[in-house]
């Protein structure tokens, strides 16, 4: 392998040709990435960089030396238009780039409001790249009016910065309750009252009928007939993987670039990782969006294109910053059938325990580190504790992870 082409230079590509060059390959190694800046941190993009509390050299990854000093071949601005499986080459910028072995890190793209919706007026604004939080940044001032459209994770962090900033904000949730694809009932119920006692005005069951303005959105109407004066709007409704490159050179597209457990995908010279990829876990095809995923898969899929053979499997982790409270996540809910709560130590702390029957498979912790590690190593061992038992305030968790 004399040639490797990594596309897509996010969190997952960055981990990916770093992993290469430390595992000891020595070959040809390019990065190509569509965004003018070097790989960077997303998470801090919408809350610390975007409140100013970061300078842009704080977000990468690594120095942008760092490439040229790893005999790493850094093409920025630049995109990938097709890829050639049978002369196994790379078409970008113009030109053709050989490869022995291709790795696809192409990431997600965020879901927009359809332009019947008035999706395409200037100030309607997504969360995902440097250039929309640098558009976004002018119009998070005090006084301004926020219609914030989703009430998953992405939604709510977008809330919470615009109320930090002295925004009036209403955010809207189409479903019965916010977080209703991700979190049960009790951490919906907690991130709520958070939020309304913050000011935020949540309406859940409420979609969007379409925004106002001329050029610049003014307004918004709501299914309900509700109508809404506006400066700016933030559209937090998910994201979906970025598989028309992979589809386009007709790889098995399945929630995802469908790879393998080693990170391979349907044609063996090219793999996939990060938000992009599926991959089989547990008698099941799942994709993680996450920074600790784009990482860990990354780096698997790098030693196993040197022949490590070694299936990735991962232990999912997730996190949420919303005002002064973190959310730790440990593990996946899919399937729970009950959940034990957990008192804090104060009103901003709680823990909420899922369980799918008997078995322990997931954990929200809301400033409550201490439960999320404990949660975290007993759902890694395997161990599940009695639900009663964790809901009791009394018990020492510590001592579960013994029993």
């Amino acid at each position: 392998m004399q040639n490797v082409v990594v596309v897509g230079a996010g969190q997952a590509g960055a981990a990916l040709v770093a992993k290469l060059r430390a595992e000891g390959y020595t070959g040809s190694l390019t990065l190509i990435g569509e965004e003018h800046a070097p790989p960077y941190q997303r998470p801090p993009l919408s809350k610390k960089y975007l409140m100013g509390e970061m300078a842009l050299e704080r977000l990468y990854l690594r120095p942008e030396s760092f490439y040229a000093e790893n005999g790493i071949d850094l093409h920025l601005d630049e995109t990938v238009v097709a890829i050639d499986r049978a002369d196994r080459r790379v078409i970008a910028g113009g030109q053709a780039l050989p490869y022995d072995a291709l790795a696809l890190c192409t990431g997600a793209v965020p879901r927009r409001l359809p332009g019947a919706m008035g999706g395409e007026l200037r100030g309607v604004h997504v969360v995902r790249t440097l250039a929309d939080v640098d558009e976004m940044a002018p119009a998070i001032r005090p006084g301004a009016r926020a219609l914030v459209v989703g009430g998953g994770y992405i939604g709510l962090e977008a809330a919470a910065v615009c109320r930090t900033a002295g925004m009036e904000v209403t955010l809207i949730e189409a479903a019965p309750r916010i977080l209703g694809r991700v979190a049960a009932p009790e951490t919906a119920d907690w991130f709520r009252g958070l939020h309304r006692a913050r000011g935020v005005d949540i309406r859940e069951g409420t979609a969007l009928d379409r925004l106002t303005g001329e050029d610049h959105v003014t307004g918004a109407v709501l299914a309900d007939g509700a109508e809404l004066d506006l400066d700016l709007v933030i559209v937090g409704i998910g994201i979906t993987p970025a598989t028309a490159l992979a589809e386009s050179a007709g790889l098995t597209i399945d929630n995802g670039i469908a790879t393998d457990e080693l990170g391979r995908t349907s044609d063996p010279a090219i793999w996939a990782a990060g938000d992009c990829a599926s991959f089989p876990w547990r008698g099941a095809r799942i994709r993680l969006e996450s920074v600790q995923n784009a990482i860990d898969q990354a780096e698997a899929v790098a030693r196993n294109m040197l022949g490590a053979d070694t299936p990735y499997d991962p232990h999912p982790w997730f996190w949420s910053d919303q005002y002064d409270v973190k959310l730790q996540i440990a593990g996946l809910n899919a399937g729970y059938t009950r959940v034990a709560v957990r008192p804090g130590a104060s009103d901003l702390s709680a823990s909420h325990w899922y369980f799918a029957g008997d078995r322990l498979i997931a954990v929200d912790a809301m400033n409550a580190p201490r439960d999320y590690m404990v949660g975290k190593r007993l759902i890694e061992a395997g161990k599940s504790p009695d639900p009663a038992a964790i809901a009791d305030p009394a018990t020492d968790l510590k001592a579960l992870l013994a029993a």
